[in-house]
């Protein structure tokens, strides 16, 4: 049975009368990568404040290695290591010594790891604070989280201003701490990503999750796109339930097909002399922007 680095169970936050999170059910299990996705005032700092025990939660509970996040956040935070996305560090500290100092609050003293990350993300730690670039800042805060020997990062945005190559170095890292067996809660709008890291997928709109699954899961909600060539022209394929959105030239089709109906769309295409076929399933993105094309979220952050 797995355990679980992260267990929010109903959760509720409001602020007032208004109503930030609403019956929030989420687990993160050790060695996963969860993603934590939605848009601009959707809850998920909520969410994360919450976890980092900032908010106390007025309805449910939020619990980090099976501890209340509210009231065991000084020995929950010894084993926890948190990156924003837009880091503020000490201007008169420099980049080396911010890590350092953030390393040894959680007691980990590695150096040889500590100068691989400081190679990786090519960063001069020597420089003042004040001096770094917003890209540089974050390469020192995830420098210090990757440093550090924790069992459960928590990530906001954590690629925020690094250029593509330093995200992929960032990737990288991610995938070493999964298969160590640590919990990664990621809040992302990189699509691409999420894609590569994580094992599951959380959507939260005006303060609710809406969909959690699997990458598969999800895309068996949602249509695949479909290219079709034929020996005949096809006739009555609008008639059939799943197909949306037809665009025909001669012979040539695209269209897009829900999962659940492809047996049925394959078999009336078969009829006119299938020459080639291509489906698609959508990217994350695609599934992301359907959960939000006919109505907004709230400003709830």
């Amino acid at each position: 049975m797995s355990k679980f680095s992260v267990e929010l169970q109903n959760l509720t936050k409001k602020f007032g009368n208004f109503t930030a999170l609403s019956d929030i059910n989420l687990k993160v299990a050790e060695g996963e990568v969860m993603a934590y996705i939605g848009p601009n005032g959707a809850g998920k700092s909520t969410t994360i404040r919450v976890m980092l025990g900032i908010l106390q939660a007025n309805v449910g509970s939020a619990k980090i290695f099976g501890m209340d996040a509210w009231k065991d956040a000084v020995e929950i935070h010894r084993r926890i290591a948190y990156v924003p996305g837009d880091v503020n560090l000490w201007p008169n500290l420099t980049g080396g010594e911010v890590i350092d100092l953030f390393v040894s609050l959680r007691g980990s003293h590695d150096k040889a790891r500590r100068e691989r990350l400081i190679r990786d993300f090519d960063l001069d730690p020597t420089k003042k604070c004040r001096t770094y670039s917003k890209g540089n800042r974050q390469k020192v805060a995830l420098i210090a989280a990757f440093a550090s020997e924790v069992d459960l990062y928590i990530l906001d945005e954590p690629t925020s201003g690094l250029d593509p190559l330093m995200e992929q170095v960032f990737q990288e890292y991610v995938l070493e701490q999964k298969n160590k067996g640590k919990g990664v809660f990621l809040s992302s709008h990189i699509m691409s990503e999420v894609e590569r890291l994580c094992d599951r997928v959380s959507i939260i709109r005006g303060g609710q999750i809406v969909e959690t699954g699997t990458l598969e899961e999800l895309r068996h909600l949602t249509r695949y796109t479909m290219k079709v060539a034929t020996e005949r022209p096809v006739e009555g394929l609008e008639r059939i339930g799943g197909v949306y959105d037809i665009e025909a030239n001669g012979n040539l089709l695209k269209f897009g097909a829900d999962t659940a109906e492809m047996g049925k769309i394959i078999a009336h295409l078969g009829g006119f002399g299938i020459v080639k076929l291509a489906s698609a399933p959508p990217s994350l993105e695609e599934l992301f922007m359907g959960h939000y094309a006919n109505e907004g979220a709230g400003d709830v952050e």
